[in-house]
Parts: C-alpha cells; structure tokens; sequence
C-alpha cells in the first residue's frame, strides 16, 4: 500500500510492516524519524530540553527531568494520551521540544525503555563514554 503523508508526518499501513504499522515523524525539516508504536500499552514522555538539547523525561510533578527513573509512566491508550497532554504546555513556555510518549516496561520499581534507540538516548552520546550522561557511571 501506498504511504498516507500528513503536515511533518509520513504513516505506512501495517501491511508493509508485517501486520505492525508506524508513523515517521519529521523534526524540523531534518528528517530525524520517530517510530511510534501505537499498541504500546505503558508509556512515558520524552523531549528534548531547548536551551541545551539535552533529553529530558516528563515527571508526576509535572516538570523534566535527565533521568528517565524520574519519569510518570502511564497504563493504557486514555491515561498515555492525558500524559501526553500534560506534557504540552512545556512547548508553548519554549522549555522543550516535540514532546512524545515512547514505550517502557517496569520492572521492579525500574523504569526500562523498550526501543533501542529510547535506550541510546537515554544514556548520552555514542561517541565517547567520557561524555554525557553515561559518564557518570564510569
């Protein structure tokens, strides 16, 4: 089947992906795709931080942490969407950008993000583990 294109967004139906459909989003006219799997259950939001590009996770205080052990996750299509929603304001106060739900599994009070790429970002740049948040740990 043929691509459906929206404003920033391309979705492909889930016969080309072996029964699983997705959405490519576009950041900016970057071409940077997010894959959003709309049968994930247990969500948390993520975004990037404006002033430093930092990712950040959106909290049950309603603010972002650099931590995703801080994050609210949320159960179910209703409870994710109002998370989501929650998260909004942040883009219009200029705080954030792009704010979206990824998937994540809890696993005994840890908070585990089911996509590599979540992973990836989660931990900091791939270059080097001297830098960003993966240095803290070594």
């Amino acid at each position: 089947k043929t691509p459906m294109f929206a404003a920033n967004k391309v979705s492909f139906p889930s016969q080309t992906t072996a029964g699983k459909g997705f959405t490519l989003k576009f950041f900016g006219g970057l071409g940077l795709a997010q894959h959003t799997n709309k049968r994930a259950t247990t969500q948390a939001v993520t975004a990037s931080r404006l002033i430093d590009g930092d990712v950040v996770y959106f909290t049950a205080a309603g603010d972002w942490s650099l931590w995703l052990k801080d994050s609210q996750v949320a159960d179910g299509k209703e409870d994710c969407a109002k998370l989501l929603a929650s998260a909004e304001p942040a883009v219009a106060a200029q705080l954030v950008i792009d704010p979206y739900l990824f998937e994540v599994t809890v696993d005994e009070g840890e908070i585990i993000p089911a996509s590599v790429r979540e992973k990836i970002r989660m931990a900091g740049p791939t270059i080097r583990l001297d830098l960003g948040k993966q240095a803290a740990n070594a």
